[in-house]
């Protein structure tokens, strides 16, 4: 799998996001927050992704726009040794909790933290049925 974040990977639907954040559960490592919930995806993608920076905490949307930048390069480097080992569809939404704009170094550790500890979470669950 190429390291690449195309347009069936991405996570579109209003309907589902709500959903995700109404009912997926979550883990949290700062400066980020992951929500996740196991879904029928349309788009033919065993994970689909979107990246939200609240507007309430960064009001400009230049900065906004540079921290999703950010997150979705982390994401796209990061996320082929969890696609290997991962079973079942899943819709991702990553929720960035900072208050300032942060280094690449910052997003990147915490995108690493965040997928292997998601990866263990599906794992443990699939243990448990």
């Amino acid at each position: 799998m190429a390291s690449s974040f195309p347009k069936k990977e991405r996570l579109k639907s209003k309907k589902m996001i709500e959903q995700v954040f109404q009912d997926g559960k979550t883990l949290k490592q700062y400066p980020m927050k992951l929500f996740y919930l196991r879904a029928e995806l349309t788009e033919g993608s065993r994970c689909q992704a979107v990246m939200a920076v609240p507007k309430k905490r960064i009001r400009q949307a230049v900065k906004r726009n540079r921290i999703k930048r950010l997150m979705r390069e982390a994401y796209r480097q990061n996320k082929e040794p969890i696609f290997n080992k991962m079973v079942g569809n899943y819709a991702l939404l990553f929720l960035y909790l900072g208050k300032e704009g942060p280094e690449y170094r910052e997003v990147e550790g915490a995108m690493k933290t965040l997928l292997l500890r998601f990866l263990n979470e599906i794992q443990d669950e699939r243990k448990d049925q």
